[in-house]
């Protein structure tokens, strides 16, 4: 009688339910399947792939009821792939687009041993033995590694 109720209160909830939530939750529960009966030869359980990590992370985004289809990822795991997904974008959006090419370490290290051992020469100095040495770096650079 209780599973009755149950199903009977369920209709009840998903009929006031919009027609977008629905098919969202029928294109969650269809892509579960989908993964669900992926070929696999040695794994027991079938493994997501980005674009299926990609379209958990935009039903999170775009779903407010997103937890209720989800059978074979937990909640956490969908946060955790939203997590990483925005590590993975603000690292490419930070990276470097060119510009004056890094120090080597060896040069590094010949600016601190130069300044250690010197203590009178300034910036320019340093750079004018620098040159001397066939080593073009700029006065910022040396102020950096002093």
């Amino acid at each position: 009688m209780l599973d009755l109720f149950w199903l009977l209160l369920s209709t009840l909830l998903s009929s006031a339910r919009s027609h977008r939530e629905l098919v969202l939750e029928n294109l969650l529960l269809r892509h579960q399947l989908a993964v669900m009966t992926r070929p696999t030869r040695t794994r027991p359980r079938a493994r997501l792939r980005t674009w299926d990590k990609v379209l958990w992370v935009l039903a999170r985004r775009w779903c407010a009821g997103w937890r209720e289809p989800l059978a074979f990822v937990t909640p956490d795991t969908v946060v955790r792939l939203h997590r990483q997904g925005w590590h993975l974008f603000w690292h490419w959006k930070s990276r470097s687009r060119g510009g004056r090419p890094h120090l080597s370490p060896a040069v590094q290290v010949l600016i601190v041993t130069m300044s250690r051992e010197n203590r009178l020469w300034g910036t320019e100095r340093i750079r004018g033995e620098l040159l001397n040495l066939g080593i073009v770096v700029s006065n910022r650079s040396i102020r950096r590694y002093r």
